[in-house]
């Protein structure tokens, strides 16, 4: 990520990731922040795996056996794991869309992945941002549970949390209404003085992508949302 910014010489870039993504950009705030403007982070866990005094939504137990299904049948895992993940009952077609997404990867790279992502821990990164940040949270997120999201929110130096009106891990595969400030409600967090009410855009796609909006040294674009 940082590689790319320095390629293109981009400067506040307003970085939107989601889940694992979201992490990325933390990192990539902390090692580069003449190049990352903002975050904005929908569900994201800096820690899958419970710790004293600390809620990451899994027991080791629960990582190992979830691994351990991976490696001895991926189609089933996905099967029965993205309607889990989607958290949309009522809503069936975005499961199965979530499902198809996990079956068309390549199951020896999205092992490594899974692997890469349940076991990894950022908490000591949080504390590093330094650029304006905004944390999405969603109600009946299994992957990244309320109190993560406050965890975030409460490690990251001036952020602000704001829970979305989404159920799940995967707003960004709903309708737009999810995304909508008015939809959803503020933390106590005042919102950083001067800070923009523009829309920004979701992430690509689930769990992986992330999605970036930026101005190079040269050209004239707005300042990104949430710099105070």
């Amino acid at each position: 990520m940082v590689e790319i910014c320095d390629a293109l010489d981009l400067r506040d870039v307003v970085f939107v990731g989601h889940s694992v993504s979201a992490m990325i950009g933390v990192l990539a705030a902390v090692a580069s922040p003449e190049r990352i403007g903002a975050l904005v982070l929908v569900g994201p866990s800096p820690r899958y795996i419970d710790d004293d005094g600390y809620v990451g939504g899994f027991t080791d137990e629960d990582i190992e056996g979830l691994l351990e299904s991976l490696d001895s049948n991926y189609l089933g895992w996905s099967s029965a794991m993205a309607p889990v993940i989607m958290g949309t009952p009522d809503r069936p077609e975005l499961g199965a869309e979530l499902t198809a997404s996990f079956c068309r990867t390549d199951p020896q790279i999205q092992k490594r992945f899974a692997r890469a992502t349940f076991l990894s821990d950022n908490r000591g990164d949080l504390a590093g941002v330094a650029v304006p940040t905004l944390v999405l949270q969603c109600s009946d997120d299994v992957i990244a549970p309320d109190a993560v999201g406050r965890y975030v929110h409460e490690r990251i130096p001036g952020s602000r949390l704001v829970k979305l009106r989404a159920t799940g891990h995967c707003p960004n595969l709903r309708t737009a209404t999810s995304w909508s400030g008015n939809g959803g409600s503020r933390s106590s967090s005042p919102p950083a003085t001067g800070s923009s009410t523009r829309p920004t855009s979701p992430p690509c796609c689930a769990c992986r992508a992330t999605c970036v909006r930026s101005r190079s040294r040269s050209s004239a674009a707005p300042e990104p949302a949430f710099r105070p």
